[in-house]
């Protein structure tokens, strides 16, 4: 399959399941904790309902998902926009279904009017870093050349 082959969607409640899998799968790949896709699916039968996160799924499969969070701004009255979690199936990555899934994301965020968007990602995914930059996110402050932003985290 290849990114022309793909539809980008808004998830429903009915695909809570699917979104437990993959996001399941997701944490395992990368060693992180995860509850289960049953608990995962759960949890996204409660909160889909009322369209916080927006997840946006790759069809067919689906294939991939990306996860976003809206809050309110601080600075002015427009949303800000986190995306919390990109992720494409091992077997479907270098086809374009990652980059799909980020211009249907962005396309959300200024559909619901956000300022900006932000996500966080390691070092080592490089795959993830070039796809981020070739949309035009940047890690530095201010200018081109300007410092380098850091994202920390503290599980509480």
């Amino acid at each position: 399959m290849d990114a022309s082959n793909v539809t980008v969607r808004l998830a429903e409640p009915s695909d809570a399941d699917a979104i437990g899998r993959l996001l399941h799968d997701f944490n395992a790949e990368f060693r992180e904790p995860t509850p289960g896709p049953e608990v995962v699916a759960e949890r996204m039968r409660e909160l889909l309902p009322d369209g916080e996160p927006a997840v946006l799924l790759a069809d067919p499969g689906p294939s991939g998902l990306a996860v976003l969070r809206f809050r309110p701004g601080i600075y002015s009255s427009a949303p800000e926009c986190y995306l919390a979690e990109l992720y494409v199936v091992p077997d479907e990555r270098g086809r374009g279904i990652g980059r799909a899934l980020m211009e249907a994301a962005l396309d959300l965020a200024r559909t619901r009017g956000a300022e900006y968007i932000d996500l966080g990602t390691s070092e080592a995914d490089v795959a993830a870093r070039a796809l981020y930059e070739s949309l035009g996110f940047s890690n530095r402050g201010g200018e081109p050349d300007g410092p380098v932003e850091y994202f920390y985290e503290l599980d509480l």
